[in-house]
């Protein structure tokens, strides 16, 4: 099954809505709340970092840099008080829908990871926002949840990400084996996915497994956030087939 991809408009669609969610989730919340999936965060350290992200993200497509921001030059207009914190997280979803709709989506620029045009900051924004909301209703004990549809390009868009990311989490190196399967299987209709092990890194596709290593089976958003270090492989409704091991030093080096 290939992937279906949504164009960059409603990326940044979704990416507005989950924006607002998310700054939904912290409003009123303790800023000094610990972030379990995020343990050296609070949430307010947590909000910080995805505000800025957005931010950064905006002022980079806006520019249509070659090269990296530095993101500490930038006049982030962070609140003294924490509180408000989650309006401040919610204002800058304009700025970021203004800029990525008016751009061209094929324009090339500097990203992080594969895809090297405009196009990939309004997929990277949706997904980042996404999981970082998860973060921040664990947190304060909500049951988090994920689309399926957003969750499966989710994953899609990390595992295709993932070999870039070496330069922020160089345990991502360690995604590598000697020709080890791991399968991901979803049970509510969605897609399926192979990850092989090579000794120079990993490859991936969309598809069944019958000779995999190991096989996680769960819905698609339960995938995703196992993939993502957000949910334990042992939690309810996920079943794991054939070698743990394999798979916990493997969800170690993938997780974000």
């Amino acid at each position: 099954m290939s992937p279906q991809r949504l164009d960059s408009t409603a990326y940044t669609n979704a990416a507005v809505a989950e924006i607002a969610r998310m700054a939904e989730v912290v409003r009123g919340v303790d800023p000094d709340t610990p972030v379990p999936t995020c343990p050296e965060w609070s949430v307010a350290q947590l909000v910080r970092h995805v505000g800025t992200v957005h931010r950064w993200a905006t002022q980079m497509v806006e520019d249509r840099v070659t090269e990296r921001l530095d993101p500490g030059t930038l006049d982030l207009q962070v609140p003294d008080d924490a509180g408000g914190y989650a309006d401040w997280l919610a204002a800058g979803a304009g700025p970021l829908a203004r800029v990525f709709t008016t751009a061209d989506p094929d324009g090339p620029m500097w990203a992080w990871g594969a895809d090297q045009h405009v196009r990939f900051w309004p997929r990277r924004m949706l997904h980042e926002t996404t999981v970082h909301r998860v973060d921040a209703q664990i947190a304060i004990g909500a049951q988090p949840n994920v689309d399926a549809d957003t969750a499966a390009d989710g994953i899609d868009e990390l595992l295709e990400n993932l070999p870039a990311a070496r330069y922020f989490r160089p345990r991502v190196a360690d995604l590598r084996g000697s020709g080890e399967a791991i399968a991901l299987r979803s049970t509510d209709g969605g897609p399926s996915w192979l990850i092989r092990l090579h000794a120079d890194g990993f490859r991936w596709e969309r598809g069944a497994a019958v000779d995999a290593t190991v096989t996680v089976v769960a819905c698609t958003d339960a995938l995703l956030l196992a993939l993502y270090a957000r949910r334990a492989p042992t939690a309810e409704g996920i079943e794991v087939v054939g070698d743990e091991l394999v798979l916990a030093r493997r969800l170690e080096s993938s997780a974000l």
